[in-house]
Parts: C-alpha cells; structure tokens; sequence
C-alpha cells in the first residue's frame, strides 16, 4: 500500500456541511479512518494490478475551498458537452453548487433536483435512510475518501410513478482546482414505479491538474426504470477515480452508460446489484484515448436473486502510447437461477504503441443459467480501408469512419435521442479534430481568463 499521507495532509480531517447531523458527521469520521487503515492501492493488489496509481504519490492534494462566485461564465459554460440538452441541470464547479450556472424546470408534481448539501437539511430521513449503503459494498479506499471529505453533489428524489427528466448533472474543474482533490457525490432515489433519465458530465476549463474522486449511488425500486450516462472529458493532466453504484428492485430496467475520453489517469468502479427478480441491467461503456492516457474500467455485477438479466458492452478505442484497463466480474449467487449474464469487451488499438490489459471473469455459483465473455483486441482492418479508398475516400476519412462506426456499436444503445445525438457529435469532432486518428486524444482544453470568460 501506498501511505494514506502520501496524497492527504496528516492534519487533514473530515470535512463537514453547516449544521449537518451527527450521524453525517459519525459517517465521515469513521471513512476516513477507513480510507488510513487501508491505504492507495498497489500493483500488487489484484483488482489494481495493471493501474499504477503512483503518480499520485507525488501530490499533495487538499479540498478546495468555496468561491463567493462561479469562476466560470455563462458564455463559456455554453461550450462545454451537453450544456445545450433540455432538462434541468445542476452544476458544480470545483465540487460547489454553482446557483447562477443552475436551472431546475418541467418536473413532474414531487420529483425533488438540489445539492446533496441542500437535501440533508431538507430531506434528512431521506438522505440517511440511503446515503453510503450501495458504495460502501466493496468499496475501495477512494469511496471510503470520498464519503469523508464530500462536500455537495446532486440529490435526486422521484417518488412513486413519476417520471424525472432528463436532469443533466455537471461537475466542473477550472485552474482554481490545480494540486486539489474534488469529491462530488450524488444520491438518485427511484421509487416503486419511477422513471428518469441523468447524465452526469465530469468536464475541465483550462488545465486543472486535480484529482476528482466521484461517487454516485443509484437506488431503484420495483418496477422503476433509468437511463444513466456518465460522460468523462476532464483535462489531460488530471486524475478522475470514480464508484458508481446501483441497486435495481423487482423487474426494474437500467441501462447505464460510462464514456472515458480525458484524464491522465481516470478509473471507473462500476457495481450493479440486482436486488430484484426479473430485473433487466445494460452496462454500456466506451473509451477514446490517445497520448499517453490511462482508461480504466472496474465493474461487479451481482446477480443476487432468480430470474435477473445483464448485458456488459465495453469497446476501448486507443491511440498513441495509451493504455485499457477493462476488468468486468459477473457473479451469480447459489439461488440465482434462470440468470442471464453476457460479457463483451472489444479494443481497438490505432497505434503500435498502444496496449490494453483485458480480463473479463465469471463467478457462478448456481447450475441453470446462461452466461458467457469474451474479449477482442485487433487494429482497423486493412480490407476494409481499401474497400473505402477504392470508392474514393481519403485513406485518413476512411479510417474516421471505421473507427466512428466501432465507437457507434455502443452510442446507438443509448436509448435517449438527444443524448445520442450529442455524443455522436462529440465523438465524430474528437476524430475530425484529429486528421491523424494515431493522435487522436490531443484535444486541448477549453482556455479562460482570470474572469471566467473565453480567452
């Protein structure tokens, strides 16, 4: 293990909202011992063994403290990915509720959208009725650090039938973060029969060198249906670890989408419960990297009851000296009969010097199910260009469009339109941008001045 003191201060302790509960302040305490009893992890911890996080050994992270106003305007705000989608949104900059850059509209009758800091004074059996019991199962060091310094985050509530959405969820590093850790967390309640649909967008302006270190846990009832999208595109200096966790009740549907375009090093732990018979879970997921990125997937689906269903599709796209980390768990337990389970990573180096590190795993405990995995590891193939060249296309638009259309396989699973559409632009863009697809992953961070504006 990496020393906790290595990335904390000594004399940091938990952090703490205004007025907050004592069983909120107990909670933190305890993660944090938690988070100095076990440390970072090391290569030589099997579920990190091909992400070396001593980078962040160097570093000396420390909260950032609250700003008096947004450090961002609303013109460049206007340019960030999905900005411009309908819904409500909540944004946070620098781990901050940002009221000015903030806009709830056209909820349903008792759909309830604030900062987490907000709701645990507003809806305090709510909050510590469902706060920290899904990331904490199996949690790593991160999730026991997050639920100690976390400050604010998105609260979600949509009561029994109503339907949320789409409430996009913005979380916003600028300069103002450089050599600082931001701890978002959000909590999203579906109740019995409830439908909503959220993205979460981990963006940058400027070069924040930061560590964001996210949690979010899902909490669905019976027969409640969500679309999730996590889109990730911080700064190529910054670090991005984050736990995403979501427990499905009865026949409940959820599809959750994880997209990991920037970060130095960026790690997503990714843990499905399905509580519930007849639930049916999509994990959805894509990377595109280039330079010397790092992209890491972690996930740990558990079928814990008959009759549940889960599909995992994860395609890595990898330029330059990148690296693909994808490691998907699928555990069926005893009385889990009539599971289905399918496993499928599929990565496409674009560079000689790209490499990707793949481990898809099956635990299954029970006798009558059906489960398989697979991986696959391969460069654009040279038939197919030529066949696209012979028709005229230039050999750099050809391979655009080979490696848009294997980044395609997983947009057209994202059911909501305008989320589609907004990530196919950003995806065709970051291929244009990049005449030489090797390099793709170079994209330079939006530049603002000291006023917020665009420079």
């Amino acid at each position: 293990m990496i020393a906790s003191q290595t990335l904390l201060p000594p004399e940091l302790e938990a952090a703490a909202i205004p007025g907050e509960p004592a069983w909120l302040t107990s909670a933190r305490q305890t993660a944090l011992a938690r988070f100095s009893k076990m440390g970072l992890p090391t290569v030589k911890d099997e579920d990190w063994r091909f992400t070396n996080l001593a980078p962040l050994a160097g570093l000396s992270f420390a909260p950032v403290p609250d700003l008096t106003h947004s450090p961002i305007s609303k013109e460049t705000f206007s340019r960030l990915p999905f900005s411009g989608l309908g819904g409500s949104r909540l944004v946070f900059v620098n781990g901050h509720f940002s009221s000015g850059l903030s806009s709830i509209v056209g909820e349903e009758e008792g759909v309830k959208i604030m900062g987490l800091a907000d709701a645990v004074a507003a809806e305090p059996a709510l909050v510590e009725r469902h706060l920290f019991r899904l990331a904490q199962k199996n949690a790593t060091p991160f999730a026991s650090l997050n639920a100690a310094l976390f400050e604010d985050g998105a609260f979600i509530h949509v009561p029994k039938g109503r339907k949320a959405g789409p409430v996009n969820l913005f979380y916003i590093s600028t300069p103002d973060a450089s050599g600082k850790t931001v701890c978002p967390r959000s909590l999203i309640i579906l109740e019995n029969g409830a439908q909503a649909t959220v993205t979460e967008s981990y963006l940058s302006v400027g070069d924040a060198r930061c560590l964001t270190n996210s949690v979010t846990e899902l909490v669905m009832g019976d027969n409640a249906t969500a679309e999730y999208l996590k889109f990730q595109d911080e700064s190529r200096d910054s670090f991005h670890l984050a736990t995403v966790a979501v427990s499905a009740g009865r026949d409940s549907h959820v599809r959750l989408h994880s997209m990991a375009f920037g970060g130095k090093l960026s790690r997503t732990n990714i843990q499905a419960t399905l509580a519930g018979e007849g639930v049916e879970c999509v994990l959805n997921g894509l990377y595109l990297v280039g330079d010397e990125q790092l992209a890491d997937h972690y996930m740990i689906v558990d079928h814990a009851v008959p009759h549940g269903t889960s599909h995992e599709y994860f395609n890595g796209i990898f330029a330059g000296r990148s690296k693909g980390v994808f490691h998907g768990r699928i555990i069926v337990r005893p009385d889990a009969q009539k599971t289905d389970a399918k496993q499928t990573n599929k990565n496409l180096l674009l560079s000689d010097d790209a490499t990707v590190d793949t481990k898809p795993q099956l635990e299954i405990y029970a006798d009558d199910v059906k489960c398989t995995h697979g991986a696959t590891v391969g460069q654009l193939s040279e038939e197919a260009i030529f066949y696209l060249r012979s028709r005229g296309i230039p050999v750099d638009k050809a391979r655009q469009m080979l490696i848009h259309a294997f980044a395609g396989e997983i947009m057209d699973r994202i059911l909501c339109e305008p989320l589609r559409e907004e990530l196919n632009v950003r995806v065709r863009k970051r291929l244009e941008e990049n005449q030489n697809p090797r390099g793709m992953g170079r994209g330079d961070s939006l530049k603002v001045d000291q006023d917020g504006s665009l420079a």
